[in-house]
């Protein structure tokens, strides 16, 4: 009897093999079939296990994120961008974007959907991803993952800077370059091949 994808993706999530029987049917199969692997039982097995953990964080930050959105005194748009001014710069082949967020603001942030450095130039701040959450005292660089969404707490005044590569100039053009509608962008999804690479 064949199974349609539809059909093994739900068994996956209502009836999860352990990693046991996922083990005996890797040696069952890899005999019966005469296969050959790139990569051992453990290694599959821990690939598989982060890429649930990131899937079931950004399910959940993106119910966060919905929720925040619908609550009571949220400020989006223009009104948003006035308490949160913008400076955009540009250099050859760089966009550099540095924004000001004053102290006690709760942000939620787009979905990046490419990876660059970040800097925090000033103030400190708490800051929530599907990592967890940690806190940043300017100065203070790292660099921004495809798929990431943040929310942020400013304990005091913040300036906060990103750097993106493109020889676009046109803000709204470059936006669709670096920020994702949702976690089903085709780009988010290289991340996770990345991480297969990386692991395997």
């Amino acid at each position: 009897m064949s199974m349609t994808i539809e059909e093994i993706n739900k068994q996956v999530i209502e009836h999860p093999l352990t990693k046991e029987e996922a083990k005996q049917q890797f040696v069952e199969k890899t005999e019966e079939y005469g296969l050959k692997h790139a990569y051992t039982f453990e290694e599959a097995w821990e690939v598989s296990e982060e890429l649930k953990r990131r899937r079931e964080c950004r399910n959940q930050l993106q119910i966060l994120s919905d929720a925040f959105l619908k609550a009571d005194g949220i400020i989006t748009g223009e009104e948003a961008s006035k308490i949160n001014p913008v400076q955009h710069s540009f250099a050859d082949g760089c966009y550099i974007r540095q924004i000001f967020n004053p102290a006690n603001q709760l942000i939620v942030t787009k979905i990046h959907k490419k990876k660059h450095p970040f800097f925090l130039m000033v103030g400190e701040m708490s800051v929530l991803t599907e990592e967890g959450v940690e806190y940043l005292k300017a100065p203070y660089f790292s660099i921004t993952e495809p798929g990431t969404k943040r929310f942020i707490y400013t304990h005091t005044d913040c300036i906060f800077v990103t750097v993106h590569a493109t020889e676009e100039t046109d803000i709204e053009k470059i936006e669709e370059e670096v920020i994702a509608k949702d976690y089903n962008d085709p780009e988010i999804s290289l991340d996770q091949i990345n991480l297969l690479k990386h692991k395997i």
